[in-house]
């Protein structure tokens, strides 16, 4: 099976990959150290997966104000891009690619995280979710709406990330644009009221965005740089769907078109939308007549169903998530058609060793 289409090399960009399969972003909440470094053991669990296509790493937060939840890793200070530089080394060690996913939280944070102020996002308008604190995971509290300079700061932020990113050695960057977080906040009518230039039509919900990808321009080149977007997300973590929210997305991922990025990373939904007004269903498929570039799409894929979306040209890589959790060797086991572990949830956010660097690889 390993003559697949999902396992076989391929170059976009000027950029070889080793396959098709990449290690989705997910969050592990394990640098809960002085400073949020990036850790050896960091290192270890990057580098076992550098067999994959391409590696992006967990949410890595932008600033203080950017954390959502306890133990993640940022990017923001020089201490934290040094820490980076061991798990950078360590996968290309190996003949990976790694790109850095950076992140902001935005309302989907709570005010024990910010010294007791409330966390930023474009309205004030609770999300009625979950953040994760020392205690575990508390109830979302009304965010504090962003002021224009605070907007701006923001941007300047992911700038600076992006520019220690390239110091630390990562081989890009990728926007986290999805999942209910800060820039999905401003996409998302019901959650940003806001009358002012980031507000109101499409092309001011967006604006931030398309304004962070332009104060890139000089510091990363584009063909190193993916935006990942959830379109049909509804019912989790605050979203919500109206009419506009495809017609947004179609928006953005159009116009991403003329940056000549790494790739649009694109999510099918998390839930059941074939009920859902205005919904679509079929996110790769639809998307994919949009958007020119490298398409990515991730959620619950299969070998089989990964190699079919491919195959059927909806999509030119797939990301894997909980299945590279519980399988270093996942690429491996995909080109053997061996068996997979099972991943242990109650140890995907825990600050211990315990379910990170101890799932057992194959015998050779």
């Amino acid at each position: 099976m390993s003559d697949i289409t999902l396992l076989q090399p391929f170059t976009f960009n000027k950029i070889t990959f080793n396959n098709r399969m990449a290690m989705a972003p997910m969050t592990r909440s394990r640098a809960g150290n002085e400073g949020n470094l990036a850790t050896e053991q960091m290192a270890i669990y990057y580098s076992d997966r550098a067999d994959a296509g391409l590696l992006i790493t967990e949410g890595t937060v932008v600033s203080k104000k950017a954390v959502g939840f306890i133990n993640v890793p940022g990017i923001y200070s020089a201490a934290q891009t040094e820490s980076w530089k061991q798990v950078t080394q360590a996968v290309h060690d190996k003949g990976g690619k790694i790109f850095v996913q950076l992140w902001h939280t935005g309302r989907l944070s709570h005010p024990e995280l910010h010294n007791g102020e409330l966390p930023h996002a474009p309205s004030a308008i609770n999300p009625e979710a979950k953040a994760y604190v020392k205690s575990g995971f508390i109830d979302t509290v009304t965010p504090k709406a962003m002021t224009i300079s605070e907007i701006k700061d923001t941007i300047l932020d992911f700038k600076n990330s992006a520019k220690n990113a390239v110091e630390a050695g990562f081989d890009g960057i990728e926007l986290h644009a999805a999942n209910g977080y800060l820039f999905h906040q401003f996409f998302n009518a019901p959650s940003n009221t806001r009358t002012d230039e980031y507000g109101g039509n499409i092309e001011n919900r967006a604006r931030i965005l398309f304004e962070t990808l332009d104060a890139l321009k000089g510091i990363i080149d584009y063909s190193r740089v993916g935006v990942r977007l959830n379109p049909s997300m509804h019912g989790v973590q605050g979203m919500v769907i109206d009419e506009e929210t495809i017609p947004i997305h179609e928006y953005i991922v159009n116009r991403l078109n003329d940056y000549g990025l790494a790739y649009v990373h694109l999510t099918e939904p998390f839930t059941d939308v074939s009920e859902v007004p205005y919904a679509v269903t079929e996110i790769a498929k639809h998307f994919r007549p949009i958007y020119k570039g490298l398409l990515m799409i991730n959620k619950s894929f299969t070998k089989e169903t990964g190699n079919k979306v491919i195959e059927d040209g909806y999509a030119d890589m797939v990301a894997y998530g909980v299945p590279f959790i519980a399988n270093p060797d996942l690429v491996a086991r995909f080109k053997k058609n061996a068996p997979l572990n099972t991943p242990d949830p109650t140890t995907f956010y825990t600050f211990t060793e315990k379910g990170y660097n101890d799932y057992p690889k194959m015998e050779v």
